[in-house]
């Protein structure tokens, strides 16, 4: 087989697939990536989007997990303040509630100190008869809890930790989907179809890398040709995403009667995210959707804090994805562990292979650090841990410089609503240039396809993103679909299938 021999070859471009990708090509392996679908496309994109601790995983006594997703915070901060971004989260708290004050309290405090707080501001208590976020809320819950996490366009870190990859030299095949790999010695053969074109293309590699979420156990029975696999208990999230509730920019943290939570939050300026549930899942991944039984369940538990309840009709959009928990045996869904697993088979004169089981979007980084520790032990070390200090790409301005990148775009491209400006660099950050170019006017911009979505930005994301349809544009690389109307996303994808021709 002609071509060159990859170090390292990864199946899934979710976000541990494209960390590993990045990290690995950064430290100087080669490396390819292939993703059957969009990035991003299936569990990355279903998060309730927060770059958090997990509060309630310290009832599960999961103190390591939870240590490292609080150290996480500022650094993925940091690393792209364009799409993370600190947010400060209300606990009501009811007297005789499900969890006694104290430990909530308790919970709070390890909260504060467990993961080497620097910028985030510390736990506070309201009273919630004078503080703002009482307003929405019902009377009963006369007092809160204040702590703070963050907020994470999930898809987006994503697809630019697939860019940064790509631009360090990686080659990322999106819409590729791995039809074998097989061991050949020390080395893997793999063979891959392109799912629009129906190319196929063959690969060598040194080790491979199963990081498909979902179906990383169908790797192993299908293109892997393992016997059948069991090693991820699939746990369905879904959420409800409704018109604005509040307009306090704090989210809330609600506790149910059945001991699980759910979060209320402030979502693209004019809509509520309520979400999420969990529940076990038996079907195909890609058929998840939500539930009437979840639907009632996300409006009846918001109901229960909100003065005004949170009706069907409300609804504007849905999304659930599947989890991949590492199978643990927890009784139940909610209580299955959020940590990873990072399993190696092979070496000793056989080609390696590292299993990615479960993660979570805010831990994504360090597991890419865990998994480039396994590669290092089987293929030999390359490079030194990097990712910390780095930047994603538009990300490369003070965590706490928003405010200043948006007044230097409306600075540069005075023609530029004031909403349109604050959302190319929310989407873009300092690369929001890039897509304006030598623009003097709107009108330069080219073609409108509805809001403020004009030819400019979907060439952009066509050209350096892997777009291909409007649902990539509309609700992985924007969310610029909850504002088109049907005809406008039907003249969307049609312009895309011209480009594309």
């Amino acid at each position: 087989m002609s071509g060159p021999v990859y170090d390292i070859f990864v199946i899934g471009g979710g976000i541990n697939g494209c960390g590993i990708a990045r990290d690995a090509v950064g430290r100087g392996y080669s490396v390819a990536l292939a993703e059957m679908n969009d990035f991003a496309s299936g569990t990355s994109s279903g998060a309730t989007k927060l770059i958090h601790g997990g509060l309630r995983y310290l009832e599960h006594y999961e103190f390591r997990l939870v240590r490292e997703s609080l150290m996480e915070r500022e650094v993925l901060w940091a690393m792209a303040p364009h799409i993370i971004w600190p947010m400060r989260f209300v606990l009501p708290y009811q007297k005789g509630g499900i969890r006694p004050a104290w430990l909530i309290r308790l919970g709070l405090f390890l909260y504060d100190h467990l993961g080497g707080r620097k910028l985030l501001p510390p736990t506070a208590t309201l009273d919630m008869r004078s503080d703002p976020a009482g307003k929405p809320l019902k009377s009963i819950f006369a007092k809160a809890f204040e702590y703070s996490d963050g907020w994470v366009d999930d898809a987006r870190m994503v697809v630019l930790n697939a860019r940064d990859a790509a631009d360090r030299g990686a080659t990322i095949l999106s819409r590729t989907k791995v039809t074998s790999a097989r061991r050949e010695g020390t080395v893997w053969s793999i063979e891959t179809e392109d799912k629009i074109t129906g190319e196929k293309r063959a690969f060598q590699s040194r080790m491979l890398i199963n990081a498909a979420g979902p179906w990383v156990d169908h790797v192993l029975s299908g293109a892997v040709g393992k016997n059948e696999a069991h090693n991820v208990r699939l746990v369905q999230g879904s959420h409800i995403v409704v018109k604005k509730k509040f307009d306090d920019p704090r989210a809330f943290f609600f506790q149910n009667p059945d001991n699980r939570i759910i979060f209320a939050i402030p979502y693209e300026q004019d809509f509520t995210l309520i979400g999420t549930t969990d529940r076990d899942y038996a079907g195909d991944p890609k058929d998840v959707k939500i539930s009437e039984e979840e639907t009632n369940y996300l409006c009846g538990a918001a109901s229960e804090y909100f003065k005004e309840p949170v009706r069907r009709e409300d609804i504007v959009w849905t999304y659930s994805a599947v989890r991949p928990l590492f199978d643990d045996g927890a009784s139940k869904a909610q209580e299955a562990t959020r940590d990873y697993v990072l399993k190696v088979e092979g070496g000793g004169g056989q080609a390696p292979l590292l299993n990615v089981f479960g993660g979570k979007l805010t831990t994504y980084r360090r597991l890419g650090e865990h998994a480039l520790e396994k590669i290092g032990e089987a293929i030999g070390v390359k490079g030194k841990p990097w990712t910390a200090k780095s930047s994603l790409p538009g990300g490369d301005f003070p965590a706490e410089g928003y405010e200043t990148e948006v007044g230097k775009l409306q600075s540069r491209y005075p023609f530029l609503a004031v909403p349109h400006a604050r959302r190319l660099v929310r989407r873009y950050g300092t690369r929001a240039a890039k897509i304006l170019g030598d623009s003097r006017s709107v009108e330069d911009l080219g073609r409108n396809f509805g809001s403020d979505l004009y030819e400019a930005e979907v060439q952009y994301l066509v050209a350096e993103e892997w777009a291909r349809t409007a649902a990539d544009i509309l609700w992985r690389r924007s969310k610029k679909g909850l504002y088109l109307s049907k005809d406008e996303v039907l003249a969307l994808d049609e312009y895309l299938a011209g480009v594309h021709a």
